[in-house]
C-alpha cells in the first residue's frame, strides 16, 4: 500500500521542507495551512491540499507538524476537530518545530492512549537549508517510530542525529537554541564595545573568523545581519527566540537549575520585543545591546 503523509504548517520553513519530501519521498503529500497560498504554490509538486484536521487524519498515516510554537502544536492536536480525536493505530505525529519537554511528553501518553506514534524532531539551521534539504534533526522516538520516520527525514535533511525517547528531541533543540541565543549576545556585545572603542566592526568579526571565537553564530548572524544592520521581517523573530529561551528556563527549573546566561538573554530580548522589535529578526537584540552601552558610557 502507498504511504500517504500529511504536513501541516507550511509557514517559511514548512512548506520547502514540504516541497522536498513531496519530490524526493515517492509518497503521496497532503497538505494543511489556513493560508492557500502556499498550498497553491505546492500543488505543481503533487502536494493536495486537506480540507480539515479530520480529512487529513482520514487520508494519512505518517503526519508532520510544522508550527510556531508547543501551543500552537497542543491546538491541533486538541478539540473535536484536532488530531488526536482521530488518531488510531496507523498513525504517527512528528512535531518539527521547537515545544515544551513536558507538553511534548504528555501528547506523546495521550496518542499512545489510541494506540498512536509520536515522536519530536525539532529542526535546526537555516531557511536556505531547508530550501537545499540539509538541516539538521534531532529526534525523541522509539526505535520502532525512528526507524519508520527516518527516510522521510532524510529528505529535507542530511543531520539526523536520535538522541533517545521521546522528548529528548526537544531537550537537545531547546539547549542548542539556548546557547546560540547567548552567543548571540556574546557578539552583540563585543561589536557593540568595538565601535564604541574606534574599531571597525567589519575587521572585528572578519579577525574572529580566524581564531578561537569563530562559530556559526558569528558567519551567519552576526556577519549577515548584526554588522549589516539587517533584520528582516519573515525571519526567526525575537518572539520566538524568547520563547525558546522560555523553554529552556522551564526546562532547567524542572531540574532544579538556574541559568543565569540564559536570564540575561531573555532579558535582553524582553527588552528588544518592548521597544517594538518583536516581529524582526531576533539578532534586532543587537539594537538593545548597543543602546545600552550609549546610555551607560561616561
Amino acid at each position: 500500500m502507498t504511504q500517504t503523509i500529511g504536513f501541516v504548517g507550511l509557514g517559511v520553513m514548512g512548506e520547502p521542507m514540504c516541497r522536498n519530501l513531496a519530490r524526493k519521498s515517492g509518497a503521496a503529500v497532503v497538505g494543511y495551512d489556513r493560508d492557500s497560498a502556499p498550498l497553491d504554490r505546492l500543488r505543481p509538486f503533487g502536494v493536495e491540499a486537506a480540507a480539515s484536521l479530520s480529512d487529513l487524519a482520514a487520508r494519512c498515516e505518517i503526519i508532520f507538524l510544522a508550527l510556531p510554537s508547543g501551543a500552537h502544536v497542543e491546538a491541533v492536536c486538541d478539540g473535536s476537530d484536532g488530531l488526536l480525536a482521530h488518531a488510531g493505530a496507523r498513525h504517527t505525529i512528528v512535531d518539527l518545530g521547537t515545544s515544551p519537554v513536558d507538553l511534548t511528553r504528555d501528547l506523546a501518553a495521550r496518542f499512545a492512549a489510541r494506540s498512536a506514534g509520536y515522536a519530536d524532531s525539532p529542526i535546526a539551521r537555516t531557511r536556505q537549508a531547508a530550501e537545499d534539504g540539509t538541516l539538521s534533526v534531532m529526534v525523541g522516538a522509539d526505535d520502532v517510530v525512528f526507524a519508520s520516520i527516518k527516510p522521510l527525514l532524510a529528505t529535507f535533511a542530511t543531520d539526523i542525529t536520535h538522541c533517545g525517547p521521546v522528548g529528548a528531541g526537544q531537550i537537545v533543540k531547546i539547549l542548542n537554541n539556548m546557547v546560540l541565543v547567548e552567543t548571540v549576545v556574546a557578539l552583540g556585545e563585543a561589536l557593540a564595545t568595538a565601535r564604541n572603542a574606534g574599531l571597525d566592526g567589519k575587521i572585528l568579526f572578519e579577525t574572529l573568523t580566524k581564531g578561537s571565537a569563530d562559530s556559526f553564530a558569528l558567519r551567519n548572524h552576526g556577519m549577515k545581519a548584526m554588522l549589516l544592520d539587517n533584520f528582516p521581517e519573515r525571519a526567526f523573530s525575537t518572539q520566538y527566540a524568547r520563547k525558546d529561551i522560555g523553554y529552556a528556563l522551564e526546562l532547567a527549573a524542572s531540574v532544579g537549575m538556574k541559568l543565569p546566561g540564559a536570564e540575561n538573554a531573555d532579558s535582553i530580548l524582553a527588552e528588544a520585543a518592548g521597544a517594538g522589535f518583536g516581529d524582526l529578526y531576533w539578532p534586532v537584540i543587537y539594537r538593545v545591546i548597543a543602546d545600552v552601552q550609549r546610555r551607560t558610557a561616561p
